[in-house]
């Protein structure tokens, strides 16, 4: 692991640099068209005074080379909280360096400290370095779930349906 590297909490000043990395995430997954929100939004959602995510940066020499975003779920099954990893991110350059295997860790631990049954997340089915990365770091790969998704004007006709 790089001995330069430090994680931490992600700071209202971090807001700019964060949403650039999950610009260059999005790049990375041909996913460029989909980012249609701010770094405003993301300051606000990260910071109000009721936070929707939590997000951890990496950085070497104090620059950011990387981040997790995450936000607490529910488990019904186990009756306990859980943490759920939305985005993982470092970037090319700063790959192989042990920078994901530490975020999960961190991450980890805050999952243990708060008192959650699991953490998880979901991972693209080409991104076949990161399905092996994540084998390698103990993570079970679920076959049999898929992601059930409604969006923008979907969620509006759904909430006005009267049936």
């Amino acid at each position: 692991m790089n001995s330069e590297l430090t994680l931490r909490p992600a700071t209202p000043d971090d807001v700019p640099e964060l949403f650039y990395l999950i610009q260059a995430l999005a790049e990375y997954e041909k996913l460029s068209h989909a980012v249609t929100g701010s770094a405003e939004a993301l300051q606000e959602h990260l910071f109000s005074d009721q936070p929707y995510v939590e997000a951890i940066i990496a950085e070497i020499r104090e620059q950011a080379v990387g981040f997790a975003l995450f936000f607490h779920n529910y488990s019904t099954f186990l009756t306990q909280p859980g943490i759920y990893l939305e985005d993982l991110f470092i970037m090319p350059e700063y790959r192989r360096q042990g920078i994901g295997k530490a975020l999960i860790k961190y991450l980890a631990q805050i999952a243990v400290k708060r008192g959650c049954g699991r953490l998880e997340w979901s991972v693209l089915d080409w991104n076949e370095p990161a399905i092996a990365f994540y084998r390698r770091m103990g993570a079970s790969i679920l076959p049999d779930w898929r992601i059930c998704r409604v969006t923008g004007e979907a969620i509006a006709s759904i909430a006005n349906t009267d049936s």
